[in-house]
């Protein structure tokens, strides 16, 4: 019986590329290829024959002469020249594609910042079209391929927000201490929002602040339930309580209570893990506490009153606008007053200051009478509530701040309320700096509005003792020794125990006698890095 002939198959005899050949015959396996790497030419076979009598018809001599560690490195740049080569023909599909995604990233990241819709992102790419067909529409099709569809955007920017954890929890691992920041508000759907903010330092004196949580309480906001929704937000950070320096909340009894608040049982967590942590009540929030302490109920309800009666009602405030505008009024609107956010008591205070004549004019056409605002110490009142509230220290906001740089504005709060005070005790009040005060006084020369300047100086002592109360300073001060640090040169004359002459010498001062023109977080990575590591373990802690 006659035998069939079977089909060789090169597959399944299982060949594969050995390493030898890169050295012994300059070839390289590629996509599942036998390459040259001096012609670039491919065999058929993973085949030892095959690629030896490529290389000895062809190569063997000029590269027969190259031995030993010559021969490796020659093949490692011809390695390098083909990877090169096959980069260059794929580096432009892949650049086009990578610039569209970037792109789309940074779209969606722009809407999320701003607060806006999902859906806002189509929107947008049809704005874009409109714009490219009139500008460039050679290259309609490349701003066609950005996809900014909803799904989309939703979908970058929980890549974004992974991205942004990723790179928290490696410089999580890097920090020497970091401090946390806690802020509880109920939204306009009445669940609690518990805000959490970390601000964290490593051994270079870099400096991280990032919002590390946003925890929603569906239940109680005791100081146990917020604690226990910050011990999830380190935890699975991972991030060590050893490390905690400080926990910042403001003076609510479920944050700054002494037995079950929250910062009182962090502090209690921090010490079990062999740390040591302070407690302080946010500086920012004490001067707005502070300005809540200047009650002058009298002139703040008819002020809301008025602003309510304009803007509540959708055709008085039509109306108003329009009368503002057709008598080119300084501004065109008045600002609602909110008691969350603080510094709008002092807009709408400052707005109704500068618009009291338009607001009485109109109010009077309308048969309701600001009678106030032809009262000389009712203005009077309104004038010094509205420069106080000037006075309030927006610098205390922003990032990047620096605590002795917050420290230094908060105490010139305080040192400037002394003053205050001084200045309107006088026999001849001064009212330099109070610009609105002294506009009424000008206005009415003939009412004995100075009369009212003892009550105005006592209201302003009465505020300076309210703020001296919280004892921020005092405790600042003795627990992180922040007398060091106001400036570089006041830093360098405290340390008694450095010699003037190496630290000047080991730090460059630009012949600066001007120490504004320093960054403080500069100067002291550079202090620390020329030897000065006694007071490092306190700078990074503060």
């Amino acid at each position: 019986m006659a035998t069939a002939n079977k089909t060789r198959k090169v597959d399944s005899e299982g060949r594969r590329f050995q390493e030898r050949w890169e050295l012994q015959y300059f070839f390289t396996e590629n996509q599942g290829n036998c390459v040259c790497l001096i012609c670039k030419e491919t065999v058929a076979l993973f085949k030892d024959f095959n690629v030896k009598r490529h290389y000895q018809t062809k190569h063997a001599n000029t590269y027969d002469k190259l031995t030993g560690s010559d021969r490796a490195e020659k093949v490692k740049q011809l390695q390098a020249a083909l990877a090169s080569q096959q980069r260059f023909f794929t580096r432009a599909c892949e650049s086009k594609e990578n610039i569209i995604t970037k792109a789309s990233y940074e779209v969606a990241m722009l809407i999320a910042n701003h607060g806006k819709p999902f859906t806002e992102g189509t929107f947008i790419k049809d704005c874009v079209m409109k714009m490219v067909e009139n500008i460039c529409p050679e290259k309609k099709q490349e701003f066609a391929n950005v996809c900014l569809a909803r799904i989309t955007v939703a979908r970058r920017v929980e890549d974004i927000s992974s991205d942004i954890q990723r790179q928290l929890g490696g410089r999580g691992e890097a920090f020497d201490y970091f401090s946390l920041a806690c802020d509880e508000s109920t939204d306009a759907s009445d669940t609690a929002q518990l805000l959490i903010f970390l601000r964290g330092v490593d051994n270079n004196m870099n400096i991280t602040e990032e919002l590390l949580d946003l925890q929603s309480m569906k239940g109680q906001t005791r100081g146990s339930d917020l604690f226990v929704s910050v011990c999830e937000a380190v935890d699975d950070m991972k991030l060590l309580w050893s490390k905690v320096s400080g926990i910042i909340t403001d003076g609510a009894p479920a944050m700054a209570g002494e037995r079950s608040g929250l910062s009182t049982l962090i502090c209690n967590k921090v010490s079990e893990e062999g740390g040591n942590a302070i407690k302080l009540h946010c500086i920012i929030h004490q001067q707005a506490l502070c300005a809540k302490h200047l009650k002058f109920d009298p002139v703040m309800k008819p002020v809301v009153k008025a602003i309510n009666s304009i803007r509540s009602k959708a055709l008085y405030h039509r109306q108003f606008q329009q009368f503002l505008l057709d008598i080119q009024a300084e501004y065109g609107d008045v600002i609602y007053h909110n008691d969350v956010r603080w510094l709008s008591r002092g807009s709408a205070l400052q707005r109704l200051f500068a618009l009291r004549e338009e607001i009485g004019q109109f109010l009077s056409e309308k048969g309701q009478p600001m009678e106030e605002l032809s009262d000389p110490v009712w203005l009077a009142d309104l004038a010094l509530l509205v420069d106080i509230t000037k006075h309030l220290n927006v610098n205390l906001q922003g990032r990047d701040a620096v605590v002795s740089q917050l420290y230094a504005h908060i105490k010139a709060f305080g040192t400037k309320l002394q003053l205050f005070q001084r200045h309107l005790s006088q026999t001849e009040p001064c009212t330099a700096h109070f610009p609105a005060l002294k506009e009424v006084i000008d206005s009415f020369p003939q009412d004995n509005i100075g009369a009212q300047m003892k009550s105005y100086a006592t209201a302003i002592a009465s505020l300076s003792v309210e703020f001296n109360a919280f004892g921020i300073l005092q405790l600042l001060k003795r627990t992180c020794c922040f007398s060091l640090l106001p400036s570089p040169w006041t830093l360098m004359m405290l340390l008694h125990s450095c010699s003037w002459s190496s630290l000047s010498c080991s730090v460059t001062m630009n012949g600066a006698a001007n120490t504004s023109s320093f960054l403080l977080l500069t100067f002291t990575a550079s202090w620390i890095k020329t030897g000065f590591q006694k007071c490092e373990h306190l700078l990074r802690k503060c």
